[in-house]
């Protein structure tokens, strides 16, 4: 008998599920929320207003609604899966036709004192939906052209609709966590080889028409290429952001300045400092071992989630797990590459630390339903 099955005899039934909760991930969780607090409290001046007191309200509610979603059973989400995708679908058309538009983009919902972004709803709807469609379908099936059409609409519908408010980062972050997902799922290597060969050959269209009578860009399209790959080209108009990002994350070395003493991010050279560019802040103020020890966070959040995957008996759980894991990475990995100039500024927020209120919600509920196919899995 083990430690965890001899404590299991002596708690009540109704509280025994709790024993069963991956209290190592909840915690790896929590160390990276309270991470992002904190530098929201530096970057006000030392102050929980107007960010880190906001952020600290969502977690506490985000963490009881993680916790809540680990007690239900896994097959109750396997029956929601499809209801909830639906939900996201529709929250995204009413995004379409009333959505207030903040910073050029036409993102978000306001239901009375309720502000949500449904595209980070749809992220997790997808997986649900992918999960229970390839735990449905036979696996002989699975790399079946006639059935590959319909996980084919499941990701192409969201990533329509969030490229209409225009949302490129969530759309590229929703084709690839849905790609992913269907590798994962089985189907077979040379649809995706296919298609990669087809991006890589639109790409070398693009840069080969550049000059030519059939030049398929504008002048000022290429010219925002040129400054991606030389920011130096334009310092104080396109190339201004990524320049001050850099500036902030070399400025702090190995251990950095100390905190609440960045100045890229304190005397507002740094943009979205709260939001997509938090990273540079953190390495302004504790250097490499600070931003060393984020990645490590996230590299042991990835591990834990991919053993639960593993692990699971049934194929819904673990292609839900496995979707939530590639979730996470995607958004941690592109928010880095973008911060380092080694990606487009495409405004994907670095998970559980950089402020937002649906971005943590939806996130901490994702890691509830990870908890649940722990928790619910056969022992």
């Amino acid at each position: 008998m083990s430690f965890l099955e001899y404590q299991v005899r002596f708690v009540p039934t109704g509280w025994r599920k709790l024993l069963y909760v991956n209290w190592a991930l909840v915690a790896l969780v929590t160390a990276a929320s309270l991470l992002g607090i904190l530098m929201l409290y530096s970057l006000a001046g030392g102050r929980m207003e107007p960010w880190a007191g906001d952020q600290l309200g969502r977690f506490v509610l985000g963490f009881v609604v993680m916790i809540a979603v680990a007690m239900v059973p896994i097959t109750v989400w396997r029956r929601l899966a499809w209801p909830i995708y639906l939900l996201s679908i529709g929250l995204l058309v009413l995004v379409d036709i009333m959505g207030h538009v903040g910073m050029g983009a036409q993102r978000w919902l306001v239901l009375g004192p309720i502000r949500i972004q449904p595209s980070e709803v749809a992220k997790i709807g997808l997986v649900l939906a992918l999960a229970a469609y390839y735990d449905w379908l036979p696996t002989r099936k699975v790399s079946n052209p006639l059935w590959m059409l319909p996980p084919l609409v499941m990701v192409v519908l969201p990533v329509v609709l969030v490229l209409m408010q225009p949302n490129l980062g969530t759309a590229v972050l929703i084709l690839g966590a849905g790609g992913i997902l269907m590798f994962c799922a089985g189907v077979h290597w040379a649809y995706f080889a296919t298609l990669l060969a087809g991006i890589a050959g639109a790409v070398w269209a693009v840069f080969e028409s550049r000059g030519k009578p059939w030049q398929l860009l504008h002048d000022y399209q290429f010219r925002r290429i040129d400054t991606f790959f030389d920011p130096s080209q334009d310092p104080l108009g396109a190339g201004y952001n990524i320049t001050q990002a850099k500036i902030a994350l070399g400025s702090g070395g190995l251990t950095g300045k100390g905190f609440m003493q960045g100045t890229q991010s304190r005397l507002n050279f740094l943009p979205e400092k709260h939001t997509d560019f938090i990273l540079n802040t953190l390495a302004e103020e504790f250097g490499f071992v600070g931003s060393f020890a984020l990645l490590v966070i996230y590299g042991l959040i990835l591990a834990f989630l991919f053993h639960t995957a593993v692990t699971c008996r049934d194929r819904f759980s673990s292609l839900l797990v496995t979707g939530v894991g590639v979730t996470v990475f995607l958004l941690f990995a592109v928010n880095m590459l973008m911060v380092m100039g080694l990606a487009p500024v495409v405004g994907v927020p670095l998970p559980l630390v950089s402020y937002g209120g649906s971005s943590l919600l939806v996130l901490l509920g994702a890691f509830g339903l990870a908890q649940s196919a722990h928790v619910h899995r056969p022992r």
